[in-house]
């Protein structure tokens, strides 16, 4: 029988990343009855939020489910630039009260919709399981997570009590001065979010942007509109004022191109391709002034196996982050490395732990796998394979699945592929699938050498011991490191524990999202000196 807490809305256990492994009866029962009422509920119309106002536009799109093509999840406003530009205007003018109001105020309304996060967070899994296809765990840990990335940004608003810091005091004879280091707001922020965690990734960034004062447009991948309204809805229940935050839905070459070449957006963050991403950044540079842009554009993530590792530990590792969430992560094990004393055998292990991983239906408890999110990345899967085929060897997969309700979907075989030569491009090119090429390596300088020759830096793992650790730490070039971790070889960051951002092409700010310097990136400084 469910808890009390369990029955009035939370839970009586903590979801992250890392504790999930293992959970109670309790949370399987409430996900299938949260998954049951939102089956229910599909294929109805959702209106934009702007303003505070449900807002239609000319035509709408359906958003099906990557599980089964015939499933309308629900039909979502094709915004344009009209759209676009009542966004705006609605963020602008409601920017003068928000950004006054009290520090204590916002973090007090946003702290209130991280609650309601809570309490709705089984219905987020519901839908994100359906929308994105990721398994039940994955899905309640992203919505977990977007509610504890807003809850840290409170807590380091009210950690540093608003960002207003006394300075020196001038030696002026005759006069006391006083100065004073303020942090305040730039105006309108812009967050674009990506698909594959579209509950943290569009929480994450907009509660920063929120409790620093600014007002924001959110607007998510085509792929993902619910999972995002779900996140605009505790927005308004909490009590946010009208324009403050606002909900636009639309393709990224109408509604959001009129967003990003706008002069009404003062700041923007960006989550998706290194591609999409650097022609961000480059228009974003046309305007009047700089703006800050606030990038996570991906990873080829390495992780290097020492002779000296336990192999167990490190193959459940490696596995769980070169297939969770079937390769679609920005922060997935793309990369394997091993020295070769141990290369044999840690592979078999891998193989064996592959070939059990259940792929079918996200929203079955039993399932490890569920689908890749689209057509496209489906025939990307497909050219990929192809590829690879002529090129190395599977270990495992390599194949789409069609059969039975298989073929409604977007199914694709976790798969290991060896002896892909070192100077193919496919070392070095984000697949986003569930695809990972291993490789073995003479020794851990060698390894070191080719996991850093890329122009991205996301995140990296090792295993190996103690003593090498500490090496690889110096070493690696990449935002987020990992070291003997059977949760995750190079996934699974969590909000005040492993902030989560990149470095070279992986990142623009080379701060880390849900760590002790992102807040301040949605804040300008202004010194206040006042004579006496």
């Amino acid at each position: 029988m469910a808890s009390k807490a369990a029955r009035k809305g939370s839970s009586s256990f903590k979801l992250t990343y890392a504790t999930m492994f293992e959970p109670p009866e309790e949370l399987h029962t409430r996900f299938d009855e949260a998954l049951a009422t939102v089956k229910r509920t599909m294929g109805k119309e959702f209106a934009m939020i702007i303003a505070g106002r449900e807002v239609r536009a000319k035509e709408t799109f359906e958003d099906r489910s990557p599980v089964n093509q015939d499933w309308v999840l629900g039909r979502f406003q094709k915004g344009g630039e009209q759209e676009a530009q009542q966004a705006l205007a609605a963020a602008r003018k409601a920017f003068p009260v928000w950004s006054r109001t009290p520090w204590r105020d916002r973090s007090r309304l946003l702290r209130k919709a991280a609650d309601l996060i809570d309490k709705r967070i089984y219905e987020f899994g519901a839908v994100m399981a359906l929308e994105v296809g990721k398994n039940r765990m994955e899905s309640l840990g992203d919505a977990a997570e977007m509610a504890d990335l807003i809850r840290y940004a409170c807590d380091r608003m009210e950690a540093n009590r608003g960002y207003a810091v006394s300075m020196g005091r001038d030696p002026l004879k005759g006069y006391r001065a006083k100065n004073t280091s303020v942090l305040r707001p730039y105006g309108v922020w812009l967050v674009i979010s990506p698909f594959n965690f579209p509950a943290a990734l569009t929480g994450g960034p907009s509660g920063a942007a929120l409790v620093a004062g600014n007002t924001i447009v959110m607007k998510p991948a085509s792929d993902t509109p619910w999972t995002v309204r779900l996140l605009a809805e505790c927005y308004r229940d909490a009590g946010l004022p009208a324009g403050v935050f606002n909900y636009v839905t639309g393709p990224g070459s109408t509604i959001g191109e009129a967003l990003i070449s706008s002069q009404e957006v003062d700041g923007i963050t960006f989550t998706g391709s290194f591609d999409v991403g650097m022609k961000i950044y480059r228009s974003f540079a046309q305007g009047l002034y700089p703006r800050p842009t606030i990038l996570e554009m991906g990873g080829k993530n390495p992780s290097i196996v020492s002779r000296h590792a336990d192999l167990d530990r490190a193959a459940i590792g490696i596995v769980r982050s070169a297939f969770g969430l079937q390769g679609q992560k920005c922060s997935a094990n793309s990369r394997i490395y091993i020295e070769r004393q141990v290369y044999d055998k840690l592979v078999k292990k891998l193989v064996d732990l592959t070939r059990n991983l259940a792929v079918g239906d996200p929203t079955d408890r039993k399932v490890y796998l569920g689908p890749v999110v689209n057509q496209t990345s489906y025939k990307q899967f497909k050219q990929f394979t192809e590829e690879l085929s002529e090129a190395g060897e599977f270990l495992t997969g390599g194949h789409v699945l069609t059969h039975g309700d298989l073929g409604k979907g977007f199914f694709c075989e976790p798969t290991l592929v060896a002896g892909v030569p070192p100077e193919h491009r496919l070392w070095k090119n984000e697949m986003f699938l569930p695809i990972s090429m291993v490789r073995p390596v003479r020794n851990l300088d060698e390894a070191m050498k080719v996991s850093n020759d890329i122009h991205y830096g996301l995140t990296a793992g090792f295993y190996g011991s103690e003593e090498e650790a500490e090496w690889f730490f110096d070493n690696i070039q990449a935002g987020v490191t990992y070291a003997n971790r059977p949760q995750g070889a190079t996934t699974g960051a969590w909000p005040g524990f492993q902030p989560f951002g990149g470095w070279k092409g992986s990142g623009s700010s080379g701060k880390n999202s849900g760590g002790l310097y992102y807040l301040p990136l949605y804040m300008h400084e202004q010194i206040q000196t006042l004579i006496r």
